[in-house]
């Protein structure tokens, strides 16, 4: 079917290229790169009895020049971003360069100041569409599968959507006092900025986790959410009909929280740099730095995660409510493709975007958020490459 070039080479590559090798038929040829070669070889050996041919690459991808030398040497039919999502936009200026189609999952986010939204990338639809070739935002699963989960609402169950809260639960333990389940950088900028909900077409800013739920997760029982802010909120907020007001909770422990707080009142959290023994250094890099890699909670994570969206809105003029979720389990997520459910759910859907875009499934000159196109062979792809949903009609719902 065709090439596949697959940008950044941690957890969530890790999974995505797993199941790529999985489904050679789609994926006959991939190209791994990263910062790190080694990194990118290493997996390569692990995988070197799959039918899907495998090259490697060392690449920096904040260099544009360097990102279309190797696009035009491997000419891929899609770029999978799986680096930082501070290297979005170069990864995209590469694929607009050499007319190619790019797929990521997660929004912009400059280094210097810890905001992460859409409009950057947005301002680039005109261009894309003038090159005739597609762009896929936010193909994880937060966002990404909340995404299709809600077009699908629209399109089967709802004449208009009025209230959606997308519940993110984790119940995995690894163990550790204090680890983060993703990038600790990009896990701790998000957690500690404010947090925020789109109501009436606004947004209501919120303080750190001020808003807290208890929620009763099904296959996993009750446990602590808190309101946070998430790119998704912005897209959906445009693209579903009648929307009233959107949220997303996220689960933390108790433990995960006081570490947090205890590190934010010293100061270890910052993203300002200081000055250290004549040497200019981020206070959050430095944490990254001491703090387990995340890579490496596979084996020792136990327990599940539960991800999904309750959807309350009108069809037929009757009031309806649904809610639609998939249950995922780190030890199995563990014996497929070594890593946890965490990087599993991300890395699933990404690559199930790339291959909507490879098939011709999903097609269109611009840049597209996930939701704006047909949910349905999305949501059969779940059910058949690792991530199968479920669903309520009378969920319990959120206050």
């Amino acid at each position: 079917m065709g090439k596949a070039l697959i940008i950044g080479c941690g957890g969530v590559a890790g999974v995505a290229i797993h199941k790529c090798c999985q489904n050679s038929e789609v994926f006959e040829e991939i190209c791994i790169a990263s910062r790190t070669g080694s990194k990118c070889d290493a997996l390569k050996e692990k995988l070197k009895d799959s039918k899907t041919k495998i090259k490697t690459a060392q690449v920096n991808a904040d260099n544009v020049e360097e990102l279309i030398a190797l696009i035009s040497d491997f000419k891929p039919d899609v770029v999978l971003n799986l680096a930082l999502p501070y290297q979005d936009l170069t990864i995209m200026d590469a694929c607009l360069a050499t007319k190619t189609n790019y797929v990521d999952t997660a929004n912009y986010e400059p280094p210097d100041t810890a905001k992460f939204e859409y409009k950057w990338q947005w301002e680039y639809r005109e261009k894309f569409k003038e090159a005739g070739i597609t762009a896929l935002l936010g193909s994880g699963f937060d966002p990404g599968v909340t995404g299709v989960f809600s077009a699908y609402a629209m399109k089967h169950y709802f004449d208009e959507i009025h209230y959606i809260d997308i519940l993110d639960c984790n119940a995995g333990d690894h163990g550790y006092p204090f680890a983060t389940n993703f990038n600790p950088e990009i896990n701790i900028r998000e957690v500690t900025a404010n947090g925020s909900y789109w109501e009436n077409g606004n947004w209501v800013e919120t303080r750190p986790m001020e808003i807290k739920r208890v929620y009763d997760f099904p296959e996993i029982g009750e446990k602590d959410m808190y309101l946070l802010h998430h790119e998704e909120l912005e897209s959906l907020g445009l693209n579903i009909r009648g929307i009233k007001r959107i949220r997303f909770f996220m689960t933390f422990g108790q433990s995960y929280l006081t570490h947090l707080k205890c590190l934010e009142n010293v100061g270890m959290t910052s993203i300002e740099p200081i000055e250290y023994e004549g040497k200019q250094i981020v206070p959050l890099q430095f944490l990254k730095a001491v703090l387990p890699d995340p890579a490496s909670l596979g084996p020792r994570t136990v327990g599940k995660t539960n991800i999904g969206c309750i959807f309350r809105g009108i069809k037929d003029g009757k009031e309806k409510t649904y809610y639609v979720y998939n249950v995922c389990d780190h030890q199995e997520c563990y014996k497929e493709v070594g890593s946890q459910a965490i990087s599993y759910t991300t890395g699933v859907p990404a690559m199930i975007g790339a291959m909507m875009l490879m098939k011709g499934i999903w097609k269109g000159s611009g840049v597209f958020n996930i939701e704006e196109f047909d949910p349905d062979p999305f949501m059969d792809a779940l059910n058949q490459w690792g991530l199968p949903w479920k669903e309520s009609f009378e969920p319990k719902l959120v206050d």
